[in-house]
């Protein structure tokens, strides 16, 4: 290596064209701004969604109803799932980590037991929130409900 054969390193250097640099360069005069208008002077800038003057998409779009921020969010498993859960796998515990294991919950997923189905398994169940009529036919079956 000498001081002839020396480049910058790879990816540092853009190919950006000069503007306002002259006539000779293609592109000195308006340096690409055009002529006249707010676009052509120093300084100017516009709202974002600023659409000419035309009424912005955020406003033409009708808006109604009410958005809770403070909603939570649970994950439905009916007790016809877990019943073949519990045939399938043979369980004596459904917990979260077992409802996780076999893909009806992610990590951070609340779970609420729903009361659709037959339920005949004596088996814990542990979960976030239970339904009424889920926790009825759990505990009528002989199983036992843990609220997480």
């Amino acid at each position: 290596m000498n001081l002839s054969n020396l480049k910058p390193a790879k990816g540092s250097v853009k190919n950006k064209k000069r503007i306002g640099r002259g006539q000779g360069s293609g592109r000195g005069g308006t340096s690409t701004r055009g002529h006249k208008g707010a676009g052509s002077r120093s300084g100017t800038s516009t709202k974002i969604g600023f659409e000419g003057g035309q009424m912005p998409l955020q406003r033409r779009v009708p808006k109604f109803g009410f958005k809770n921020i403070n909603r939570v969010e649970y994950v439905g498993v009916n007790l016809d799932v877990l019943q073949a859960l519990v045939a399938k796998h043979n369980l004596t515990v459904i917990d979260f980590e077992a409802l996780r294991l076999h893909g009806l919950a992610s990590k951070n997923d609340l779970i609420k037991i729903l009361g659709r189905g037959e339920f005949t398994a004596k088996v814990e169940v542990s979960a976030h929130a239970f339904s009424a009529s889920a926790q009825a036919a759990i505990e009528a079956a002989g199983g036992s409900i843990v609220k997480l």
